[in-house]
């Protein structure tokens, strides 16, 4: 069985074979969900995959102890390795806050697109919230969580669908930015920038009209975590989104630290059809995204394991594209499939560290950290009592109060001789690893 406790902060890529079921941990009680792929393979024997809504059911905060919170979740389009198992997380005891979807979906059903069953009842999910929404505002009032909804991204038809009716601030579009997730303002700890779809894509293939954010979260003490989650877009795309960002000086809107691989390590990402018509590695998408890469940054592939070889006709994962991602980080791609191991992958978990920003981190650990960390905080405030100082907020330690603001290892040893008051090595050991 696939099992993890969510970290703190941070974010949580499912291994669900080749499909995206992303969650981020924001702190406190709120959680997204980006996508989902909850397959019945998971309920099987010796399974390899993640059984999500059972593990978001056992994880999720509970609101005054009631059902399992998740305060949003986000479809990036609606192929079904993106929301296979929605209808079955709907009649689940989680309880969905808001929900944001594209308008693409009532293109496709106007059209009478070839949707699958999930698909139609995240669309009549998204319905209902927008009935609701307009119930409410009729009557002096606004929508509840439960019912919340918001529309993100252009079409060109908007005049002849529900959704047409609803306020522009339930309307978000690209370049513009998400601080508030289910009613609560979140712009401290939490950024969802909107790169597309773009208006000029409304009604393209599927896969280029995909939700792409980018998402920055920050702890008390100002270290920030930047997550880019692009959907299933192709070269075109994300070139347009690289070169757009760059161009209106919101290049800090496509850092990252860590990028969930388009389209599941696809090499569409980075080769395109040349001049003679044969694909040709575009060096120059590769440059950008290393460009505006952090420092130890990671890749993560939501996919199957890699075979030995690409061949013709693959579907990802591609080796060309680990390859060329591993040529800009220097580090191994990580593969939801086959992390740790092929035969029993556990979730790929990014904690979001004090002074650190993402780090990756050993699910096993979760657990064990946590209780440390509520070990340490109960015996420093035996301690602060002991000395008479209970006066100062514990908080002001925690959030590193009067440090100069720095990342990587001179934040961390500052942090940590701060707390310490010298450099003598702890009696107790704190945190994730053996030393």
């Amino acid at each position: 069985m696939v099992e993890t406790e969510l970290p703190g902060q941070g974010v949580v890529f499912w291994p669900v074979g080749t499909g995206d079921s992303t969650t981020i941990v924001l702190g406190g009680d709120l959680v997204v969900q980006v996508d989902l792929r909850d397959m019945k393979a998971a309920d099987e024997e010796g399974a390899v995959v993640a059984a999500v809504i059972d593990r978001l059911e056992e994880t999720l905060p509970k609101r005054d102890g009631r059902a399992p919170y998740l305060a949003v979740f986000a479809l990036t389009h609606a192929d079904l390795d993106h929301c296979c198992g929605f209808g079955d997380l709907l009649d689940s005891s989680v309880l969905i806050g808001e929900i944001w979807g594209t308008p693409r979906l009532w293109r496709e059903i106007s059209e009478d697109k070839n949707m699958c069953e999930d698909a139609r009842r995240f669309q009549e999910e998204v319905e209902r919230r927008v009935d609701a929404t307009l119930k409410a505002i009729q009557n002096g009032s606004e929508p509840t969580s439960g019912d919340r909804v918001r529309i993100i991204g252009y079409d060109d038809d908007r005049d002849q669908h529900s959704y047409a009716q609803l306020p522009d601030k339930y309307f978000t579009f690209p370049g513009e930015s998400i601080t508030s997730v289910d009613g609560n303002d979140v712009s401290h700890i939490f950024e969802a920038f909107v790169h597309a779809p773009f208006k000029g894509d409304c009604a393209s293939e599927r896969n280029e009209t995909s939700l792409a954010l980018q998402i920055q979260m920050h702890t008390d003490d100002g270290t920030t975590g930047r997550l880019l989650l692009l959907g299933d877009l192709a070269y075109p795309t994300i070139k347009q989104i690289l070169d757009y960002s760059e161009a209106a000086g919101n290049a800090d809107k496509i850092g990252w630290d860590v990028l969930l691989s388009p389209h599941h390590c696809s090499k569409k990402v980075m080769y395109a059809p040349g001049e003679e018509g044969d694909e040709e590695l575009k060096q120059d998408i590769l440059d950008q995204l290393e460009t505006h890469a952090g420092a130890d940054a990671r890749v993560v592939a939501s996919s199957r394991p890699f075979r030995d070889k690409d061949e013709k006709g693959n579907n990802p994962p591609h080796l060309l594209a680990r390859d060329a991602y591993e040529s800009i980080t220097g580090l191994p791609v990580v593969c939801s499939g086959e992390y740790p191991t092929k035969d029993e992958p556990r979730p790929v978990v990014f904690a979001l560290e004090s002074y650190l920003g993402f780090e990756l981190v050993d699910v096993s650990d979760l657990e064990t950290k946590s209780q440390a960390l509520a070990a340490s905080a109960s015996a420093g405030r035996r301690l602060l009592t002991a000395l008479g100082t209970t006066r100062f907020a514990a908080s002001s330690f925690a959030s590193g109060a009067g440090l100069p603001r720095q990342r990587g290892t001179d934040a961390a040893r500052s942090a940590v001789q701060h707390a310490r008051g010298d450099k003598a090595v702890p009696a107790t050991v704190i945190g994730f690893g053996d030393a």
